[in-house]
Parts: C-alpha cells; sequence; structure tokens
C-alpha cells in the first residue's frame, strides 16, 4: 500500500509540473500529422502569421507590465481606475468599442489591468465591448453589411461593454469574484506581486533590484502569454480549414427568435474575424440567414470565440471564465433581437 501511495503521489507531482497549454498545443499538432499530414505545414504557418500579427501588442504588454513592476507604478495605474463605479463602466465601454483588439489581443492588456487592481467591473466592460469593433471593422462592415449594420454593431459592442460591466458590478458588490485572476499564474503575467512600495521610481534602471525585477517580469509574461496564444492561434487555424460555411448558413437560416439564439449559441465557439466575418455574412445573409442571427452570430463570435475562451481561460478563475461566456451570449442575443426589429 505504502508503494502505491509512493506511487500516486509521484504521478500527481509529475503531472502538476506539465504544462497544460504546451502539452495540448503539442497534442493538436501531432493529431493534425497523423490525420492530415499534407495540411500541418499550412495551418502551422497560419497559425504563426496569427501570432506574429499580435507580436507588437504581445509585446507592448509584456514591456509595461515590467516597467510597471520594476517602476514601483502599479499604485498609480491603480488610482487611474477609481472613482465612480458608474463612470468608469461606461467610459471603459465606449474605449473599448473604439479599441483596435480582437480577442485575444486584447488578453495582455487584460492581464495588466487586472494585475494593477482595476475594478473587475470596469476591466468586464473593457474587455467585452474591446473584439467587437474599432475604426477600420466600422470601414469594412459598413461596406459589406451596411452603414446600418456597421451602427448596430457599435451600439451592440458598447451596450454589451455597459451590460456586462454593470452585471459584474452587482455581483462583485455582493461578494462575488473577490479575487478573479487564478493563483497558479500569480507569477505570469497576471501577478499580484509588488516589491516595491512608495513613490514610483521611473528610471529603475539605475537600481539593479529594479532590473532584476523587470527581466523576470518579461520573461515570465512572455512565456505565458507565448504558449496560451500560440494554443488559441493554432485552434483558429485549424477552424477557419475545417469548419464549413456552408454548414454554419444551412443551421442558422428562417427568421424568428429560434435562429438568433442558434446564432448566439454557435457563434460563441464558432471561430470569427471581424474583418473576415463580414463578406462571410453577407454572403450567408443572401443563402437565407436572417439580420438578427447575423448580428447575434457576429457578436458573440467576436466576444468568445474558442481562441480567445482558451486565453480567458487560463486568466482568470472558473467563475469569472462563466460569466465572461454568459455575458457575451446574453448580450449577442439582446442585439440580434434588437437589430432584427429594427431591421
Amino acid at each position: 500500500m505504502s508503494d502505491l501511495s509512493v506511487t500516486l503521489g509521484s504521478a500527481r507531482s509529475l503531472w502538476r509540473r506539465v504544462d497544460g497549454a504546451w502539452t495540448a498545443l503539442a497534442l493538436l499538432v501531432m493529431a493534425t500529422a497523423v490525420l492530415v499530414p499534407q495540411d500541418l505545414s499550412a495551418r502551422a504557418v497560419e497559425a504563426g502569421g496569427f501570432l506574429l500579427n499580435t507580436a507588437p501588442f504581445i509585446l507592448f504588454a509584456i514591456l509595461s507590465l515590467a516597467f510597471v513592476k520594476a517602476s514601483g507604478s502599479e499604485a498609480l495605474l491603480a488610482r487611474a481606475f477609481t472613482g465612480s463605479p458608474h463612470r468608469m463602466i461606461v467610459l471603459a465601454a465606449m474605449l473599448g468599442g473604439l479599441s483596435p483588439f480582437c480577442s485575444c489581443e486584447v488578453i495582455p492588456f487584460i492581464a495588466m489591468l487586472l494585475a494593477v487592481g482595476a475594478p473587475l467591473s470596469a476591466v468586464m466592460a473593457f474587455w467585452l465591448a474591446s473584439p467587437l469593433m474599432d475604426p477600420a471593422m466600422f470601414i469594412i462592415t459598413a461596406g459589406g453589411l451596411g452603414v446600418g449594420f456597421a451602427l448596430a454593431k457599435v451600439v451592440a459592442a458598447v451596450g454589451l461593454g455597459v451590460l456586462g460591466g454593470y452585471a459584474m458590478y452587482a455581483l462583485t458588490a455582493s461578494g462575488a469574484f473577490a479575487d478573479p485572476l487564478r493563483p497558479q499564474e500569480r507569477k505570469g503575467c497576471c501577478g499580484a506581486r509588488k516589491p516595491f512600495s512608495g513613490q514610483p521610481v521611473w528610471r529603475f534602471w539605475t537600481e539593479r533590484p529594479r532590473r532584476e525585477i523587470f527581466g523576470e517580469e518579461a520573461l515570465s509574461n512572455g512565456h505565458f502569454l507565448l504558449k496560451w496564444l500560440a494554443l488559441a492561434y493554432f485552434i483558429e487555424a485549424l477552424m477557419i480549414a475545417y469548419i464549413p460555411a456552408d454548414l454554419i448558413a444551412e443551421i442558422l437560416g428562417g427568421d424568428g427568435a429560434g435562429p438568433i439564439v442558434l446564432g448566439a449559441v454557435v457563434g460563441a465557439p464558432a471561430y470569427l474575424n471581424g474583418y473576415a466575418a463580414v463578406p462571410l455574412l453577407a454572403g450567408l445573409i443572401e443563402q437565407g440567414m436572417s439580420a438578427g442571427a447575423a448580428m447575434s452570430f457576429l457578436v458573440a463570435g467576436g466576444v468568445s470565440s474558442i481562441p480567445a475562451a482558451v486565453a480567458v481561460w487560463a486568466l482568470v478563475r472558473p467563475p469569472v471564465f462563466a460569466a465572461y461566456l454568459g455575458f457575451g451570449i446574453v448580450g449577442a442575443i439582446l442585439a440580434g433581437m434588437s437589430w432584427a426589429l429594427i431591421a
């Protein structure tokens, strides 16, 4: 019995040392190599391209958080998210609706905001609104689906942010979500370590301990973001290649509330790039997809696609993750029903 206990204890210890993100990515790569070996290089190149396009945002987030830690300026950043919670939620939703970040690219910035103690309600408002619209996407959406649809999506982005922000505010006021970050990632990009106190030292490189903090934070943050976004983008590349668009059109055709709800439910896990989705949805609408279903599909897919969900899951505790998905789906259904009535 003692030998069995030792064996089980060793197995558990080994399992805890296994990195889930790299392991999942390796399994997906091996499965692709076995099932469709001729496509492996194309999928890998595509995923690498996605990651490369995101690299400037990742690098900026990594260096920003390392600078915050090394200079001791966390308190100043935290104070930027103080004041009236109502003002913060509305402003965060409006800023999120204008920011040029997709659902995966916004993860590093959300990590930094949560790390410095920003209110979860305001962060959630920004988090939900940010992937849905930016100036370039507005122009493309207006050209492909009409100015009315593009304006409705802007309103949906801000409205979803406000809805999620106030819902999270009510939940946190009741004592829920007191600690949103996963504890095992505290030394990663969501770390809560505060190595310095007092007034910030902006020229941190003049002090060796602060230089060491900068290097440690940059390395740990970079590793955290690289592994999860690499996994997310490889999944995205697989979905682009192997989920047929005509199947989506067949499921989401017709009128009434049913297609709108289905649009949100299917759009949540489906791949959806905001720019590539415009011509796709234009074709699907021509094939019979309802306008409301198109809106719900677009909103839900932009907020909580599988690549985004993978990154969110790595960052926050399961209750916050569930709230994020719930807000996204409910908001997408409301946006779809509202647009169906207007359109």
